[in-house]
């Protein structure tokens, strides 16, 4: 949402979440303990969107190339890091997997991280001066330079903080699956993309809100389930979110 407002895109976010579940799962990073594994996470997402946001602002490279290469290359490395194998949560970590059993007042803990992320996100944009240069920054960059706003630096930090929230699902992956694989997160930029333009997000930037992400993801979700209940096939439900990409583009315009 924040890269989309900001007149980026971001094509990576599925292949940085596999690279960082599956960096966090290597045995050595496992003899550390479960809070070494989560820093990791969050730290290789991190660093992955850092990489895409300096590209993009001062390798001048088009966001859509720079995070295709990212895909390709973060996936590549996830390959060659596990051996192509999917790397299980080691006993002593058990933690990571409680994230996903346990619960508090009768909803699962991942709910609450999901809500934290939500409220931190909503706050970031509506209540600082981050949130108003993001706006300022997609809606006209050259008006942005001209008000005094650094924009290849916004800009870099855009690209982190997605980096960030992919390192924070990759610890959700790893929680749910109780493993760290190279497949992980395959195809999410689609539903990623998706959700946040069926929510109101202007593709060209400088419009957009959280609440309006949440409720594309939520109707996104309603209708693959429908999908899956009616027991049509994977290959069905990807031609139906990507007409429904187009419809909402169209009705954008």
């Amino acid at each position: 949402t924040f890269v989309i407002i900001g007149g980026g895109i971001d094509l990576s976010v599925g292949a940085i979440m596999a690279l960082a579940s599956v960096w966090a799962t290597t045995l050595a990073t496992q003899s550390y303990g479960p809070f070494v594994m989560i820093v990791c996470a969050v730290l290789v997402g991190t660093g992955a969107g850092l990489v895409n946001g300096l590209l993009i602002s001062y390798g001048r490279m088009v966001p859509f190339i720079a995070t295709l290469a990212m895909l390709v290359a973060a996936r590549g490395l996830a390959q060659r890091m596990s051996d192509r194998r999917t790397q299980l949560v080691q006993q002593g970590n058990e933690m990571i997997v409680e994230l996903s059993t346990s619960r508090v007042l009768g909803i699962p803990v991942l709910v609450y991280i999901f809500a934290l992320v939500v409220i931190a996100g909503w706050v970031l944009l509506n209540r600082t001066t981050f949130g108003r240069r993001t706006y300022a920054v997609g809606g006209n960059p050259e008006a942005a330079r001209l008000a005094g706003i650094d924009v290849r630096r916004h800009t870099v930090m855009l690209y982190a903080l997605s980096g960030l929230c992919c390192g924070i699902a990759a610890v959700l992956i790893m929680a749910r699956t109780t493993t760290g694989s190279s497949t992980h997160g395959d195809l999410y930029e689609l539903d990623a993309i998706a959700a946040v333009i069926i929510g109101g997000t202007l593709l060209t930037g400088g419009r957009g809100s959280i609440i309006g992400s949440i409720l594309g993801l939520l109707i996104f979700t309603v209708i693959t389930n429908l999908f899956i209940l009616n027991g049509l096939n994977t290959s069905d439900q990807l031609v139906a979110k990507g007409l429904i990409i187009v419809v909402a583009v169209l009705l954008q315009r």
